[in-house]
């Protein structure tokens, strides 16, 4: 996939893509704010929390109720609340190990402990300049300007407008900390099927992602950077993903012969309506007829092992590969690992440090943005909304 920057080298110049992209001042930061998007916490929790969800789009609880499955297999809990709880413990107990005094407040946009909520507590405890960590590593509207706009309407609802300032942590999709557990889940997938006797051709990568609208996907991202095909969303995944297997071959240099690929999952709009594609289930079932004989499926788009894993790729798709004969491993998430805890506090250092841009973790030549761009990720279908957070006027 090919990216054009402008005029100029990603991470170059910072006014390369027309102004610049980082933050390169210290900001004296009161707090930390976890900004995650929510679970139900038990069955009568399951229909409130779609509608939440889907607010504004006048769906049915019936066709809800079709989504609701999911949630109702595992006791109508998402785990995704307490893996924010969870991290949220991991992120306190790193930032007070090198010396950071930050209190981490959580929030979620669609259940409790809601953003709301959240930052009138940061308020009421007199941290009013907070730098938000979304729980979204890519660019696009619902992983990225969504929580931007959430801000905002979090500070108009609470009337702290003026008082309070969040902040955006940058993308991370690229960060080491992130990328690492990628990277030692496919080595120790490959190295296992490869032990067991198989071909590197018989074995398929299958890179997982959230699919989303199309036309979001090619909104995603600076409008002054011609991504390609699916935008920034598209590109910054395909990015990660041959980075992971190019660090896998140095490991283990037979895994440079295993085929691998982008796909996506979790669809939820209109038939009518394009998403994103391939499939997973779908090019699952085909690769059988490719000679493959085994599929190790790497939930790159996750932070964490939530519903559309446990679901969609933990139930469906392992089913799909099941139902293909095929021999089926599914990688770990970052989830709390000590290298994606400590990559979290080294963003938070990237912006109380007031980082140059050459001096910031990356492992893909693709730039990343304290300050959006206009337009960027905008969902266009909605109409323009405000948004807080570092958006560029």
């Amino acid at each position: 996939m090919t990216v054009n920057v402008s005029d100029a080298v990603p991470h170059a110049s910072p006014a390369a893509a027309g102004g610049p992209r980082h933050v390169e001042e210290p900001v004296a930061y009161d707090a930390i704010l976890l900004a995650g998007f929510g679970g139900p916490e038990g069955q009568e929790d399951v229909i409130p929390f779609l509608r939440n969800v889907t607010r504004g789009r006048g769906i049915p609880d019936e066709r809800l109720e079709e989504v609701a499955h999911h949630y109702r297999h595992f006791g109508g809990v998402s785990p995704i609340n307490a893996q924010n709880r969870e991290l949220k413990a991991a992120l306190e107990a790193e930032l007070a190990a090198q010396g950071i005094d930050l209190p981490v407040y959580w929030g979620n946009r669609n259940w409790a402990p809601y953003l709301e909520d959240a930052v009138a507590e940061a308020a009421r405890n007199g941290d009013t300049t907070l730098l938000a960590f979304a729980t979204s590593a890519y660019s696009s509207f619902s992983s990225c300007r969504q929580y931007r706009e959430d801000f905002a309407r979090v500070l108009e609802a609470t009337s702290l407008g003026g008082v309070v300032t969040i902040d955006k942590i940058r993308p991370f999709f690229d960060h080491p900390g992130f990328v690492q557990a990628f990277v030692d889940g496919v080595h120790v997938a490959i190295a296992g099927m490869l032990g067991e006797g198989l071909a590197p051709e018989e074995v398929q990568v299958l890179f997982s992602t959230h699919s989303i609208p199309t036309a979001d996907a090619e909104r995603s991202g600076p409008r002054d950077i011609d991504w390609g095909e699916g935008g920034a969303y598209a590109a910054q995944h395909e990015a990660v993903a041959a980075w992971v297997m190019d660090r896998v071959a140095q490991l283990l240099p037979a895994a440079g012969d295993v085929p691998w690929e982008l796909v996506y999952q979790s669809r939820s709009g209109p038939p009518s309506q394009p998403w994103l594609e391939p499939d997973v289930c779908d090019v699952i079932e085909e690769l059988p007829g490719r000679g493959r004989k085994a599929v190790v499926v790497v939930p790159v788009g996750f932070m964490s092992d939530h519903m559309e894993v446990l679901w969609d790729l933990d139930t469906e798709a392992a089913q799909a590969a099941a139902d293909a004969g095929l021999r089926f491993a599914r990688t770990p998430t970052p989830g709390v690992s000590p290298a994606f805890v400590s990559g979290i506090v080294d963003l938070v250092r990237e912006r109380l440090e007031g980082r140059p841009d050459a001096e910031r973790a990356h492992v893909t030549a693709l730039p990343s943005y304290d300050v959006c761009r206009p337009g960027c990720c905008e969902k266009v279908r909605a109409g323009f909304k405000p948004a807080a957070a570092g958006l560029a006027p």
